[in-house]
């Protein structure tokens, strides 16, 4: 029988961001942006400040949706589902292929504290499919490090930071978008950075007419206000995400003292953790014909969703 950690099993709903603030859309001045982007990011400050049991699989499902996005921007065609496929199905340690080390590089984002030094972000940029030499990315770090300094509100030193890397390479937007969520964090203290900005570089944020026009890319006019009013959308939906699974945690909780299969309480460690698990799992608990049965008993207790929507190599998540 799994036994749980009542503080895990109970935990508060999520906030939402105020009404007001998702007008900013709206907003009749850069200073009303502002306002409302600090509104936003406010209520997202508790969410990135606390531990929920499934803060991990909100994070990586944050980090995925940047990744889609981040397809297009690369010119790419892979979509979440053939995402979660190059990097779940893969055999242990293999390569996951261009797509899913994009992927793998906001994972990374999420999953480590917003420390920007050469090394990481050496490891970043090939992931991400280019190359940039060690001395432009140590300088790269002494811009990253005086932004800190400087005290900016945070989506003005994201805006910043994405505009000095565009400028730089024109070619390295991903590297100025995953360094702008990464500064945000730096900027409102975060233990560790949330994916937002790039999975909104295709919204309505970043648009320089209402209901289309050509897309507001980094230095180019108005981009600070576009960052202002893409973080309150980012904001609320990261705080929608985190509504339904907390929701969907709390059941999978609830149903686990039911769960009598050896192994099971890895699983439901992993269902909390990942944005997704393979249906076909193995540990030294379970093998693949138990974890086939634990996730089908998942399912007939609606603890699970099947995200693939195949009848073979099954995914699984909250």
């Amino acid at each position: 029988m799994i036994r749980l950690d009542p503080a895990t099993a109970n935990p508060a709903p999520p906030p939402a961001v105020p009404a007001w603030a998702l007008a900013a859309g709206d907003a009749s001045s850069d200073a009303d942006a502002a306002f409302q982007a600090g509104a936003a990011l406010g209520t997202l400050d508790m969410l990135a400040r606390a531990q929920p049991a499934w803060a991990g699989a909100w994070r990586q499902r944050l980090a995925l949706k940047c990744a889609t996005a981040s397809m297009r921007l690369a010119g790419r065609a892979e979509d979440e589902a053939a995402l979660r496929d190059a990097w779940y199905l893969r055999p242990t340690g293999a390569d996951p292929g261009p797509a899913g080390a994009i992927l793998g590089a906001w994972r990374q984002l999420a999953g480590q504290p917003p420390a920007a030094t050469p090394d990481r972000l050496a490891k970043i940029v090939e992931l991400l499919g280019f190359a940039w030499d060690g001395a432009a990315l140590a300088a790269l770090c002494t811009e990253i490090e005086e932004l800190a300094r400087s005290g900016r509100p945070a989506p003005f030193a994201a805006a910043a930071i994405a505009a000095h890397i565009v400028a730089t390479r024109p070619d390295a937007e991903l590297l100025a978008w995953w360094v702008a969520d990464l500064v945000l964090a730096q900027s409102l203290r975060w233990p560790r950075p949330l994916p937002l900005l790039m999975a909104q570089v295709f919204a309505p944020a970043f648009r320089a007419e209402a209901g289309g026009g050509k897309r507001i890319r980094p230095s180019e006019r108005d981009f600070e206000r576009a960052v202002c009013v893409a973080s309150v959308q980012a904001a609320a939906q990261a705080c929608r995400l985190a509504g339904e699974l907390s929701r969907r945690a709390e059941k999978l909780l609830a149903v686990a003292p039911k769960l009598r299969a050896k192994g099971a309480g890895e699983v439901i460690f992993l269902l909390l953790n990942e944005d997704a698990v393979s249906g076909s799992l193995t540990t030294k608990d379970l093998s693949r014909f138990a974890s086939r049965r634990l996730f089908e008993r998942l399912q007939q207790l609606e603890a699970v969703r099947e995200l693939s929507g195949r009848p073979i190599f099954r995914l699984f998540g909250l």
